[in-house]
């Protein structure tokens, strides 16, 4: 019971990495709050409070964090994708995915941290696409790339009181990775292709970043600030050479 007595707000709960993180802090003790556009989602862990909330409206995520009078965990987890390249993106391409995945951020760290006790912690999920680029998906890598330069910037200002780190997810099994290899000509071909690179040779799990959300959220990571941690079954670390299947 790692989180035993601590409050947590997991943004972007709904489903995916989101429910994951939901789930695991709900198992180590913890109070979770959790949040999404749109109506409360069938199947939410008992204990969890629901609360509609679209994160690029700052004054929406104001009143929410004051509703709340501060908590011990903030995990920014809520995003979208949009797969085009710059030249193909739309002004509404770039309010979507800006406004969830970079605003969003913004916004809910600047008004929760005023509220947050000494040995607090922020964890922002970015993504291995803030610091290597996946193929169509501009606005996407620019936007996690801010994430990584935010959750520097938040660590270096505000501690020793808060910690901040990110998590750089690699592919894991959501409808996110569906979409990226939809782009590909022969889905299922570059689905394989890419397990291969993979030193584990399977895609990650939303668990398998849970566990890592649940260290930093602990006082286990308390000599742990200002990093980006990639999770990604040792894909960029392998070198562009594919031996092809085992």
């Amino acid at each position: 019971m790692r989180l035993q007595g601590k409050r947590a707000v997991v943004t972007g709960g709904r489903q995916g990495i989101g429910r994951g993180i939901v789930d695991a802090f709900l198992a180590e003790g913890a109070e979770v709050f959790t949040c999404g556009r749109g109506a409360e989602p069938n199947g939410l862990s008992t204990g969890c409070h629901w609360d509609s909330l679209d994160v690029s409206d700052a004054k929406a995520v104001e009143r929410y964090a004051h509703a709340l009078e501060g908590v011990d965990i903030l995990v920014n987890n809520a995003g979208v994708q949009v797969e085009k390249t710059v030249a193909d993106s739309t002004d509404a391409d770039w309010d979507l995915v800006m406004g969830v995945n970079a605003r969003g951020v913004f916004n809910c760290c600047r008004a929760f941290i005023p509220l947050m006790p000494k040995g607090a912690s922020i964890i922002n999920i970015g993504s291995i696409s803030g610091n290597v680029a996946d193929p169509s998906m501009a606005l996407y890598n620019a936007s996690k790339a801010f994430v990584h330069g935010l959750t520097r910037s938040i660590a270096v200002d505000h501690g020793p009181d808060i910690r901040c780190n990110a998590i750089c997810p690699g592919w894991i099994e959501t409808g996110m990775l569906d979409a990226g290899f939809d782009l590909a000509k022969d889905p299922a071909k570059a689905k394989q292709d890419a397990l291969t690179r993979h030193a584990v040779k399977r895609f990650g799990k939303p668990a398998d970043i849970a566990a890592m959300a649940l260290w930093l959220a602990s006082d286990d990571a308390a000599f742990a600030t200002g990093q980006l941690f990639t999770i990604d079954g040792g894909m960029t670390a392998a070198s562009p050479l594919n031996p092809g299947p085992f």
